[in-house]
């Protein structure tokens, strides 16, 4: 019998590399991604006092597209750029969740961008 790697581990290793370089504050929170297979989800997340900021998702009532495509994660970017405006917030700091930056998370992060948001 043939051992596979297990991917998810591989990318919870990579996310706590991550983890350990990236910190949101209040001024700048992190904008943190995660993807299932058929949905993303993006969270604005305040290192400093453990709280989330604001958070958008391909799961929310009234969201119309497929989450488990590229159209749907541009969607979900310009969601929560359009929730951290609300609340003030213009700079972020990106955490891909130890996600490849391609695809999905690549189309999340262009449409947060393309919505206002700098990181």
């Amino acid at each position: 019998m043939i051992n596979k790697p297990d991917s998810n581990k591989a990318r919870l290793t990579r996310h706590r590399r991550v983890r350990g370089k990236v910190f949101g504050t209040p001024e700048r929170p992190r904008l943190n991604v995660f993807r299932s297979a058929k949905h993303i989800y993006a969270q604005l997340i305040d290192d400093v006092n453990g709280v989330t900021i604001a958070s958008a998702a391909s799961v929310e009532k009234g969201f119309e597209l497929n989450g488990g495509n590229k159209e749907g994660a541009f969607k979900v970017g310009q969601m929560i750029a359009q929730k951290a405006a609300e609340k003030g917030i213009t700079e972020v700091v990106f955490d891909r969740g130890g996600y490849i930056y391609h695809g999905r998370v690549a189309e999340l992060a262009a449409g947060a961008r393309e919505s206002g948001l700098k990181f």
